[in-house]
């Protein structure tokens, strides 16, 4: 995992309009951060490739950025785009449940 605010750049430009931005605040270094981590990375290598960047933010080291994206749960995903902003609470280890967060895939009806 990385530090806090670093970025994991797998896209050319993060300007393209198909680049997901994705940011994911975690509170240090707990097991649950570190899935939660290792679980988007692997989710985004599989159905987002060379199309997002993910941004980690440690609210150990900068609890005031919390208040902006509404973090009241941690590990949590904020989707920045594309557009509509989507959270996801969680260590992402349910990997059918976090496409259909991130609208990567369309719920199944019973």
């Amino acid at each position: 995992m990385t530090a806090a605010s670093d970025v994991v750049q797998q896209a050319a430009e993060s300007s393209e309009p198909d680049v997901w931005d994705l940011r994911l605040y975690v509170a240090g270094q707990t097991a649950k951060s570190i899935a939660a981590f290792d679980n988007l990375r692997r989710i985004c290598e599989e159905y987002l490739p060379n199309r997002y960047k993910i941004e980690v933010v440690d609210l150990l080291e900068n609890p005031k950025l919390a208040k902006g994206d509404q973090i009241v749960a941690i590990p949590t995903l904020v989707r920045k785009l594309p557009d509509p902003v989507r959270r996801i609470i969680g260590d992402m280890s349910d990997t059918e449940k976090t496409l259909v967060g991130l609208q990567l895939r369309q719920r199944e009806t019973p």
